[in-house]
């Protein structure tokens, strides 16, 4: 680590300006003392000087009903649209705020540059409406969620609202177990902070790093606090490391592309990790080659991927399972949301197995390539076997241009040595899709012996319909054909099930 970021530094980075992290006039100390105080309480935090910020919105927040009012910073995190007729990526500035609270928390949104005449808080499952007024509208959140502000519709100009619990127990900047950053920008040499096994690193709220954060060959670490990472390459890269926990801070824009890496890692737990990015293959959390992997509550907007689960790629080997994917929140503006399957090994073929997806809100999907499509896609290549994967309580929204789903057993000449060997014993329950702009999905095995099977759906719900075989409808029509969707000759088994019918199957 540089010296200038030893914790004596950190420290005195720290001291004359916590109080400006709008800590409601309350120290640190406090916030460990209080942890147990059922009052309504609230932490923001400052934008540090040279960082850019947005002028779309004015933000304020209080807790609900008669706080104080406090004026937010407004950070700018950039995201890109993709021109269809050229590939040529267009980059667009865009808002985010961010703070803590404890009970209810009102928050009051201007839009600086006019016109309002509607405004929608996303994702839509949290059923808010706001009060607009003009070009200023409230609302009201009961307890901490990431949201997203749209005005007219706006995909780019919107604002994103990420919020968090109040932390009880922050560490202490002289604990020799912390890597301490206080409010402040912070840079290392090299541009690449390496933790050593058993350290955590605590991003202060206020405070960014400069710098790709490295778990290598290390046990029981961390990156963790309520401070933003813009590195140079990826945000947080993870290779041959366990038991590490990646926890609350916000990656913005890294140059390099991913948010978040991992490759041959086991029992790495992810939490309310936020991204966002702006650069071709700007993936949000990639996997490969790892186990035990947890992702929970985290909200990704990304110029690829939000999330890709993979086996062999680069200088990582082996098989990928029991990976969970929960309580997130995914924005594709490029790609997929969820991405699964593509990159193996065909001399040695490993198995991506073990999978629950569950409780996700998908805002957006936008790929203007069919063979990228699929708001939730299983793909293997390179020899891969995908199996065993549940997938349950996914709520998609209507995006501008893709499918809802693409399971296809692929050679995709560009990534692959070989067709994947299959796609076995998915189970999919309680999906819905409520829109106009769905692609037909497609369910296609590469041939007999690269095949699709045992894929049953349990209340699917597309526009509201519950989509079963025992539908009414002519006797040579097949389930997907209610849909304007496709299936191949090689898959075997695909069944669609009421919630009734799939109960009736399980206690038969």
């Amino acid at each position: 680590m540089n010296p200038s970021l030893s914790r004596r530094t950190a420290l005195q980075a720290a001291g004359a300006t916590v109080l400006a992290a709008g800590l409601s006039g309350l120290a640190t100390t406090a916030a460990r003392a209080d942890s147990a105080d059922p009052a309504p309480k609230l932490v923001t935090y400052p934008l540090p000087s040279g960082m850019p910020a947005n002028t779309s919105f004015k933000v304020r927040v209080r807790t609900a009903p008669d706080g104080d009012w406090q004026s937010l910073d407004i950070w700018r995190p950039q995201l890109e649209e993709i021109n269809p007729a050229t590939g040529s990526g267009k980059v667009y500035n865009s808002s985010m705020v961010y703070f803590d609270f404890r009970g209810s928390a009102e928050i009051e949104v201007t839009y600086l540059k006019g016109g309002s005449t509607k405004a929608r808080i996303r994702p839509d499952s949290l059923g808010i409406t706001p009060d607009l007024l003009g070009d200023t509208l409230r609302f009201t959140l009961d307890e901490p969620r990431d949201v997203v502000v749209q005005i007219n519709d706006e995909i780019f100009d919107c604002l994103h609202i990420v919020t968090h619990h109040i932390d009880p127990n922050p560490p202490s900047a002289d604990d020799p177990d912390i890597l301490y950053f206080g409010p402040g920008v912070h840079s290392v040499t090299g541009n690449v902070l390496t933790v050593p096994s058993g350290k955590t690193v605590y991003l202060a709220g206020g405070a960014v790093l400069t710098a790709q954060v490295y778990f290598k060959n290390v046990e029981k670490a961390a990156v963790t606090g309520r401070g933003v990472i813009t590195s140079p390459t990826n945000g947080i890269l993870c290779e041959g490391s366990k038991n590490i926990r990646i926890e609350d801070v916000i990656v913005l824009n890294p140059r390099g592309g991913y948010v978040t890496t991992l490759g041959e890692s086991q029992h790495v737990h992810i939490n309310k990790l936020r991204g966002f990015s702006s650069r071709g293959n700007g993936d949000g959390i990639d996997i490969f080659s790892s186990s035990d992997v947890v992702i929970d509550g985290c909200f990704l907007r990304t110029s690829d991927d939000c999330i890709a689960l993979y086996a062999h790629r680069w200088n990582y080997y082996g098989d990928t399972r029991d990976i969970t994917v929960q309580n997130c929140t995914l924005w594709a503006d490029v790609a997929h949301p969820v991405n699964i399957g593509t990159h193996g090994n065909t001399d040695a073929p490993e198995v991506i197995e073990n999978l629950v997806i569950k409780n996700l809100d998908i805002l957006d999907h936008r790929e203007p390539q069919m063979n990228y499509q699929g708001c939730i896609a299983l793909n293997p290549g390179d020899s891969n076997l995908i199996q065993n994967v549940r997938i349950e309580d996914i709520r998609i929204e209507d995006f501008r241009w893709g499918q809802v789903l693409n399971m296809r057993v692929m050679y995709n000449t560009k990534y692959n040595t070989s067709a994947g060997r299959g796609i076995e014993n998915i189970y999919i329950k309680n999906l819905s899709y409520t829109g106009t702009h769905a692609n037909p999905s497609i369910f296609v095995g590469y041939d007999a012996d690269h095949a699709i099977k045992n894929v049953t759906f349990e209340n699917l719900v597309i526009n509201g319909r519950v989509i079963a075989d025992s539908l009414q409808k002519p006797k040579w029509y097949l389930t997907t054909d209610t849909l304007q969707w496709y299936a191949n000759e090689h898959v075997t088994n695909l069944t669609f099930l009421t919630t009734a019918e799939a109960e009736a199957a399980r206690t038969s």
